[in-house]
């Protein structure tokens, strides 16, 4: 006899030979042909001889690593100048003004209502 897991009842039941050699209803089927591709564009090698386009600007990482990495006591996200600061201050502004907004929510919430 041959059996296979059931899944309703966790357990092994009785089951036919199909059944039992593709547990789960998991069928073995390969497909008769080959699927179509979606993409059938053929694949472009790139020659020795082609163009490449490189970048014309300036090198500056190792003007932005001597910046970064002097030891002053600027913090590294302080480091850009004014607009660092801005941003910085920005965000803490926004942060300690919603931890009052919701501080003050909280006081309200918590106040019996008058009826």
């Amino acid at each position: 006899m041959y059996y296979k897991f059931s899944g309703f009842t966790q357990k092994l039941t009785g089951a036919a030979p199909a059944t039992a050699y593709s547990p789960q209803g998991l069928r073995p089927g390969v497909p008769t042909e080959s699927p179509t591709m979606i993409f059938a564009t053929p694949t472009k090698i790139v020659s020795e001889g082609s163009a490449v386009a490189e970048f014309m600007g300036k090198n500056k990482v190792a003007d932005l690593q001597k910046i970064f990495q002097t030891a002053d006591s600027i913090p590294v996200h302080l480091k850009g100048g004014i607009p660092d600061r801005l941003l910085y201050r920005t965000t803490m502004a926004l942060t300690i003004g919603g931890a009052m907004y919701c501080l003050v929510a909280l006081y309200i919430a918590a106040q019996p209502q008058n009826k």
